[in-house]
């Protein structure tokens, strides 16, 4: 039962440390489109190392032999907070204005939608691992099967934002220090 929803999150995992720039970069050198990735990386900073944070905890729990009380428990918190980063990281963006770059304007718009339905998706995941009962193991079961189909679409979403901004002038971001978080040990 465990495997299935390691698998997901593993996969999340690896997603999210490919959209925070390991590694990445693209090198314009227009200042312009340097100062908005920064201010955008500047808010962004916390959220990526929450996400990461978050992504090894559930990788642990869903690993391990836990409880059902302390996966329902770990992963309705995580899946609180991957929710907040991805709206928190939506929402820089369209703070920062519109991006100094071609299409700028069009791709932000498109990637804050993303991160919106992505921010959705981890508030129903919280729903529906909340909603399991982990005094009846069966049920159970099979309830963090589902949980584990709707992180693996939440995982497909986070894919589509990193190809957004990495086809476009957006991957400027990956250039600035706070868009890059460190790969796991």
């Amino acid at each position: 039962m465990n495997k299935k929803l390691a698998a997901a999150v593993s996969g999340g995992a690896v997603l999210m440390l490919v959209l925070s720039g390991c590694g990445g970069g693209g090198d314009d050198g227009d200042k312009k489109a340097d100062a908005w990735a920064k201010k955008v990386c500047d808010k962004w900073e916390p959220e990526l190392t929450k996400i990461k944070t978050t992504n090894d905890e559930l990788k642990r729990v869903a690993s391990q032999s836990s409880k059902p009380e302390e996966v329902q428990k770990t992963d309705s918190a995580a899946f609180q907070t991957l929710s907040e980063a991805y709206k928190t990281m939506g929402g820089a963006l369209t703070a920062a204005g519109d991006a100094p770059v071609k299409d700028g304007a069009t791709t932000q718009q498109a990637v804050v939608k993303s991160y919106d339905e992505i921010s959705k998706g981890y508030t129903d995941l919280k729903t529906k691992i909340d909603a399991l009962d982990p005094k009846d193991q069966a049920k159970f079961a099979d309830g963090l099967q589902q949980v584990a189909g709707g992180l693996t679409q939440v995982a497909a979403n986070e894919t589509a934002s990193k190809e957004k901004l990495n086809s476009t002038g957006l991957k400027v971001i990956y250039t600035q220090k706070g868009c890059q978080v460190s790969a796991p040990k």
